[in-house]
């Protein structure tokens, strides 16, 4: 299943692609934000629509407790918009510390901390990705979790 892994953030959104069985995640460049949520929301389906996906795993940044976050309450208000803009499934996905693996893996990596804030929202949403897409493989019979 080839899916677009998304993490929004306030400033940039970073986006990542899988191929096409689902087993390798490969970061793409982060959209700046801008001050409208329908342009970028608009941007990311064209963006989904581009890379033939089937399917759109927003991360849902859901505090260490298990409750929403207002960080948590954007991620749901930019993925019901985006479902405005494409037929494709879009579904929200736990990303609960994807920012610190995608931290280490790039300093794991040699990336420098100048580098690194340029590269970390896209690393993170291939973390969020793989995830979900783990998740999927380990629960076959579960492919609509949100």
């Amino acid at each position: 299943m080839r899916a677009l892994g998304v993490d929004v953030g306030s400033v940039r959104i970073g986006l990542a692609v899988s191929d096409e069985t689902g087993t390798l995640c490969t970061p793409l460049d982060v959209c700046k934000r801008t001050p409208s949520l329908k342009r970028d929301a608009a941007t990311i389906a064209q963006r989904a629509c581009d890379a033939e996906v089937v399917r759109i795993v927003v991360g849902h940044p859901l505090l260490d407790s298990g409750d929403t976050s207002p960080a948590a309450k954007a991620a749901e208000e930019f993925a019901q918009r985006l479902g405005r803009y494409t037929d494709i499934p879009v579904v929200l996905w736990d990303e609960r510390l994807s920012s610190f693996e995608a931290e280490e893996r790039l300093r794991n990596a040699g990336v420098s901390a100048r580098r690194m804030r340029d590269l970390i929202d896209s690393q993170a949403a291939a973390v969020i990705l793989e995830s979900y897409l783990n998740h999927l493989k380990d629960h076959p019979s579960r492919d609509d979790v949100s």
